[in-house]
């Protein structure tokens, strides 16, 4: 990114601090005594293998969550949300349900499952010094666009209540405790990836991470001295994860491992990480077996993801496309979770010769795809790509050229 565009990044972002600051004031009549900011995040590739125990390569984009904090002398949170001008109140003792399951379910969430001893040592002390605390949150990442504003929301919350209770917690635990919340409190039986990225992504670098041993590696970025850009287009069809088909592939794919544990006699296999795709090539898939065409896609993303990141790691982005756009289709065909609005963007964008690679990200079902466009490129784009879609559906589609950027930052 030029020095310009650096300089009115750096404006905005203090103009975004500067909101949450001043909400905050106007909420609680003082000022707060720190701000944890967590990023949304973009999948390069590894969709819908987290929780099969995959390997991944998100990184955390420009857009974030702040969450400025204040500790209070009782046991309850006070937390307000400033882009819906919304309020959450409850005690720690007791954490229920938000009584419209809102924003407040991913604060309580986290407070839950902080106030919860894990049964180690380490647990239990977070427990026991978690202390009340009021908070102003604010965003600008895309809500229900497949950028991961609600692990967002999750970190952030997070990060500011260990804060206040003055308690030290590692980025990995961080992310598994923010997962427990999505999981045990939201309802969605997502995997680690989302948190993850949002805790641990450094600047410049996408993160590979394996989803089986929580092994990472920050695996350099190198779009700018090779010309290139991350464009996100959001079909701005948006999709609820508890309410879509997201949990159901997740039971789908552990009736693959059922079924595949039975035909390929290995009564040791646990997830479909352990199933190599070739392995797959010797059982007959019929196209009503549906949960094979789960498998099938899965051990295809998980190979995928390890060649993406040895292209990376020498710079070959023309194969990085060529695996992003093998990786919608599978998507697409064996998953089932594209739609044709996500599929017209895909389609339109590998049209353009300047567009090295285009696949959906997120859940799917909607939401946003991500592309890799050359920089001398994205202007063109907008033209290409972004005018028609918006002409053929009728839907107000927009394009976000982001960069790789830190995780949870905690701090004034």
């Amino acid at each position: 990114m030029d020095r310009e565009g650096l300089i009115e990044r750096a404006v905005a972002h203090g103009e975004r601090v500067g909101r949450v600051v001043a909400a905050f004031e106007r909420e609680y009549g003082r000022r707060p005594e720190g701000i944890a900011e967590a990023p949304g995040r973009v999948n390069l590739i590894g969709e819908h293998v987290d929780y099969n125990d995959g390997l991944v390569l998100p990184f955390a984009i420009d857009r974030s969550v702040l969450c400025a904090w204040a500790r209070r002398d009782d046991d309850a949170v006070w937390a307000y949300s400033v882009d819906y001008d919304d309020r959450s109140r409850f005690a720690l003792a007791d954490v229920a349900h938000a009584p419209r399951r809102s924003w407040a379910e991913y604060v309580r969430g986290v407070a839950a499952v902080l106030g919860r001893p894990n049964g180690d040592e380490d647990g239990a002390a977070v427990a026991r010094r978690l202390s009340g605390v009021a908070l102003a949150i604010a965003g600008d990442v895309p809500v229900g666009a497949g950028l991961s504003s609600s692990a967002a929301v999750e970190v952030a919350v997070a990060g500011a209540m260990l804060s206040a209770a003055g308690v030290e917690v590692d980025g990995v635990e961080v992310a598994r405790l923010c997962q427990r919340a999505e999981n045990e409190f939201v309802g969605v039986q997502s995997g680690i990836m989302d948190q993850f990225a949002s805790a641990l992504s450094r600047r410049g670098h996408a993160l590979l991470i394996d989803c089986r041993t929580l092994a990472y590696e920050h695996v350099p970025l190198r779009l700018a001295e090779r010309g290139l850009a991350v464009v996100i287009a959001n079909s701005v069809v948006q999709r609820e994860l508890v309410s879509s088909a997201y949990n159901e592939r997740r039971r789908e794919c552990e009736q693959a491992v059922a079924l595949l544990r039975e035909r390929l006699s290995r009564p040791e296999l646990v997830s479909l990480r352990d199933v190599a795709a070739p392995e797959l090539e010797s059982v007959a898939i019929g196209d009503g077996e549906v949960v094979l065409r789960r498998a099938r896609h899965v051990a295809g993303e998980i190979a995928r993801v390890a060649a993406a990141a040895e292209a990376l790691r020498r710079d070959d982005f023309e194969e990085v496309g060529r695996l992003m756009v093998e990786s919608h289709l599978s998507l697409r065909d064996d998953y089932e979770v594209s739609s044709p609005e996500l599929d017209l963007l895909v389609g339109l964008a590998t049209a353009q010769e300047y567009v090295l690679g285009a696949r959906l990200t997120g859940a799917g079902f909607g939401g946003c795809a991500v592309n890799l466009v050359r920089a001398d490129g994205v202007d063109a784009f907008a033209r290409d790509v972004i005018a028609p879609y918006r002409e053929r559906t009728g839907l107000p589609a927009v394009m976000y050229v982001t960069e790789a950027c830190d995780g949870l930052r905690v701090g004034w």
